[in-house]
């Protein structure tokens, strides 16, 4: 009987490996895959503050305070920047000078005092101190002045500001794992974290990205954390206590009709003043600036201001600089000198029952302006305060000493009015013949200047004087002013009738003298041209025309140039 043998089949080595192999690049793959899809967060921490005592603003750092004892400081640079631009540090007194509407407050450096429109504030720390080169002033004393209130953060000694109308919106971190407790410097796991947060773990929501909220904690640490993790809550808003700033300045009934009366060496006779129907300001160039020490020149009068009072017309007295760039550099630098020129107009206002100021500063270096706009943050809380109505006499926007250094946007939101000199497109001595004040001239510069001008404080300037201007064969150009009577009496004297000019929108005349061998030409101001310049002032809903000067003024000029008062019938 023969044996029969069974055996079992063996696997080869080789083929065992492949089958490990295989799993193995499974493995490899699936884990790729999970990698790829699902990113493990990021264990790298950055800090979220630098330095000592960071300033949180708008969402982020802003550079660091000072705290010294129990007083915070603030950096100039970060106040400057963030909280008022006008914020100056004047040398010659060694001061911080801040500007509000209503005050006008000097911090002298080492001094427990500073003040306010000149009252002295008593302090038990110094407002300003000095770290490494930087100055810093005490946050307590800006609280009355801006509307901002600030939290010393205990935990992170941060200090965190927070203006009036900041909206807060609150809010819980609910529970999850551990690496997405954290509050990232991106909305993704895989950036770096600054800080951890814990359940139930109160925050502030202040922006979102996507699938992620940027949280602040309240020790002033902020990141990105998933949306899933943070229960919204109420939405707060910051309300800072305002003081209302009130000053008593004259009303006018109905729009503003401005006269200058140009007073050279002494005030007009007012028994031989004529009537000016319709004006309602009157204003004498009084007051002129005499040294660079802000000396002022007084050629005002008590009984051409008495009379005025008697005719109701508000007087709003003038103060120039003399046209003098040098003079004006020199006077405006120092905050002692820029005071002094307000104590002396304050004083002159008392004198002569004044209701109003108008400031008349030209032809000053373009680099100086900032210095102009200054000295206007500077008086007119100081004039308002003394019940008076300020307003500045600009040009139109265009290059050169006479027009390039007015700050026109910062001036606007100053003053309670801007007088626009709409005149002198072609000056006395301009070498080419042409309209003082043609009328597209003024309608297109009036349009750009509004683009940066609210209409309802600004004045339009009208000339009352027209130039006959001569141009010789030989090809020499002048001219000289004439009053709206010498421009009839011209007229009279050569026999010439003026012709409607489509160009300019005026009237205008031509002669030629064979004598002299020159042609002499001049575009008129005259009912036409006025009443077209008060139609501009309605159109653009201006608050008024002022005139220069009443000088040259006939008795028409005052109908042609009278506005009604729209509003007339409210009022009654």
């Amino acid at each position: 009987m023969s044996q029969i043998e069974f055996s079992k089949t063996k696997r080869t080595p080789a083929r065992k490996w492949i089958i490990t192999g295989l799993l193995l690049a499974i493995l490899l793959v699936t884990s790729s895959i999970i990698l790829l899809l699902y990113p493990f967060a990021s264990k790298e921490k950055e800090n979220y503050f630098s330095g000592e005592h960071p300033v949180i603003f708008q969402g982020n750092q802003a550079g660091n305070a000072v705290i010294d004892g129990e007083s915070v400081y603030l950096s100039f640079s970060f106040l400057q920047e963030y909280i008022d631009d006008s914020l100056i540090y004047d040398e010659g007194s060694n001061s911080i000078i801040i500007t509000t509407e209503s005050k006008v407050v000097q911090m002298p450096s080492e001094s427990l005092t500073y003040y306010v429109n000149e009252d002295p504030v008593e302090l038990q720390f110094t407002p300003i101190t000095t770290e490494n080169g930087e100055i810093y002033i005490a946050i307590d004393p800006l609280l009355s002045l801006y509307s901002f209130q600030y939290e010393l953060l205990p935990e992170s000694g941060a200090i965190w500001i927070q203006q009036n109308g900041d909206s807060l919106t609150h809010g819980t971190i609910t529970e999850g794992h551990e690496e997405k407790m954290r509050l990232r410097t991106d909305a993704s796991l895989q950036s770096p974290y600054v800080a951890e947060v814990a359940a139930d773990e109160p925050i502030y929501i202040e922006n979102d990205q996507d699938d992620y909220y940027y949280v602040r904690k309240m020790d002033g640490q902020a990141g990105y954390i998933e949306r899933s993790l943070v229960t919204r809550e109420k939405t707060v808003e910051v309300v800072i206590a305002e003081e209302p700033v009130e000053h008593d300045v004259p009303m006018i009934d109905g729009p503003i009709h401005l006269t200058w009366e140009a007073v050279y060496t002494k005030n007009p006779d007012t028994e031989n003043m004529p009537a000016m129907p319709g004006v309602n300001v009157i204003s004498p160039t009084w007051f002129e600036l005499a040294s660079p020490d802000g000396d002022i020149k007084n050629l005002a009068s008590v009984s051409f201001s008495e009379w005025a009072k008697e005719q109701d017309y508000q007087i709003w007295g003038l103060f120039s600089n003399a046209f003098d760039p040098e003079l004006t550099h020199h006077a405006f630098t120092s905050f002692e000198t820029r005071q002094k020129i307000i104590r002396q107009l304050l004083h002159y206002s008392q004198i002569y029952k004044l209701d109003g100021i108008n400031i008349d500063i030209e032809n000053v270096n373009p680099e100086d302006g900032p210095l102009v706009t200054q000295f206007m943050r500077e008086a007119t809380p100081y004039f308002h305060d003394a019940g008076l109505t300020v307003s500045m006499d600009i040009t139109f926007i265009a290059s050169g000493n006479w027009s390039a250094f007015y700050e026109r946007e910062k001036l606007a939101d100053i003053v309670d009015y801007l007088v626009v000199m709409a005149y002198d497109e072609h000056w006395g001595t301009s070498p080419v013949a042409g309209s003082v004040a043609s009328f597209p001239w003024v309608e297109s510069n009036l349009e750009k200047l509004l683009e940066i001008v609210p209409n309802e404080r600004l004045i339009l300037g009208v000339p009352l004087y027209a130039r006959l201007w001569k141009e010789t064969e030989a090809g020499e150009v002048s001219s000289e002013a004439l009053s709206m009577a010498q421009v009839q009496e011209w007229l009279a004297e050569y026999d010439v009738t003026p012709e409607y000019d489509p160009i300019s929108g005026q009237n205008y005349a031509e002669y030629y003298d064979e004598s002299q061998k020159a042609t002499f030409k001049i575009w008129l101001e005259d009912s036409l041209s006025l009443q077209k310049r008060a139609d501009l002032a309605v159109k653009h809903e201006l608050a008024g025309v002022a005139s220069w000067s009443r000088f040259f003024a006939d008795e028409t000029a005052w109908s042609a140039l009278a506005i009604e008062d729209e509003h007339a019938e409210e009022k009654q």
